[in-house]
């Protein structure tokens, strides 16, 4: 190319890059490609510069992924966001159609005789925040935190009797949370949680349901699953001033609760039991993608307890909705 540039006729020097053209093109096609002697002769007098130490350098090896239990109670130090930072606690959802197989409608005949008439299907919904007040108390790696659970049961669709809440349950708590992140068995032990619940509807009279537990909880995961075992200890099981003397005998003294995720999908499962009065209950929920933090929900209940006013009432539910995760 260079012997073609330096030729002084238009002509010549036009015909002199044609033809180089042709002759590379013809090599290229036969698996040769033509070698330019002034190009080679430019390679030979400016041999290969050294690659910089940077470019060479071997890459940063990857972080260790963090599970979803030590993202949602910050054990360990990649996942901790501070204090008065706001976690979601258990499941925030939105039953848009949950149908009961049975009303209690026994608690409310003193003041309605004939009950509240309520319906089969109605609207459940759950929030349910924690944050972070304390970490590392006394210089232990103890962190607290403070929570709150409210679920409520509302008749939207009783336009007969104006649409009531039929209850509502109020639950604010205290954690003290010790990470352990030790290997046993295959299972990773997460943390150890030592807690205090009060738990009401905030009714009076007859219609008042509460109840204050201190409880111990272990939290363990592998891998996309993950288990939390609870044991409770209720403070005011005195019969005077008690509205529910026998609450335990229904909701036991403890519960477990397991779920798997998948590719955005998630399953969970809820049991509760007491081996000595037979009682308990069950839930299961199935939750899908559906667009950022939303997701699909269907939940099944079983048993015992799904609401305070219903602590000592068994029936069975199914709902449909939508649960939001972040």
């Amino acid at each position: 190319m260079l012997r073609c540039s330096v030729l002084g006729d238009p002509s010549a020097r036009l015909g002199c890059f044609d033809a180089l053209t042709k002759a590379a093109t013809a090599e290229t096609v036969a698996g040769t490609p033509i070698a330019d002697p002034t190009v080679a002769a430019a390679k030979t007098s400016d041999p290969a510069k050294p690659i910089p130490a940077v470019a060479a350098a071997k890459p940063a090896p990857p972080e260790t992924p963090i599970s979803r239990t030590e993202q949602l109670w910050e054990l360990v130090p990649s996942a901790r966001r501070g204090v008065f930072a706001v976690r979601p606690h258990r499941d925030n959802y939105l039953l848009v159609g949950n149908y009961s197989s049975a009303s209690n409608e026994e608690p409310y005949r003193e003041f309605t005789p004939a009950g509240i008439k309520s319906k089969h299907i109605e609207l459940t919904y759950q929030l349910s925040v924690k944050m972070k007040v304390m970490e590392a108390i006394a210089g232990l790696p103890v962190d607290l935190w403070v929570g709150y659970t409210q679920q409520s049961f509302w008749q939207a669709y009783n336009r007969a009797a104006s649409s009531p809440f039929r209850e509502t349950n109020y639950q604010p708590e205290v954690m003290a949370v010790l990470p352990i992140n030790k290997e046993l068995a295959g299972l990773n032990f997460r943390f150890l949680n030592v807690g205090m619940i009060h738990q009401s509807n905030g009714q009076t009279g007859t219609l008042s349901r509460s109840w204050n537990r201190v409880y111990g909880e272990v939290g363990v995961d592998r891998g996309n699953f993950a288990l939390s075992a609870r044991v409770w200890k209720r403070l005011d099981n005195a019969k005077s001033n008690n509205d529910n003397p026998d609450i335990t005998d229904f909701l036991a003294h403890g519960d477990v609760e397991a779920s798997y995720r998948d590719n955005g999908y998630e399953y969970s499962l809820m049991v509760r039991r007491n081996f000595s009065k037979s009682h308990g209950a069950i839930r299961a929920g199935f939750s899908y993608p559906l667009a950022t933090n939303l997701k699909g929900y269907l939940q099944v209940f079983s048993g015992y307890g799904q609401s305070l006013i219903d602590y000592n009432y068994s029936q069975k539910s199914v709902g449909a909705g939508f649960t939001v995760d972040f």
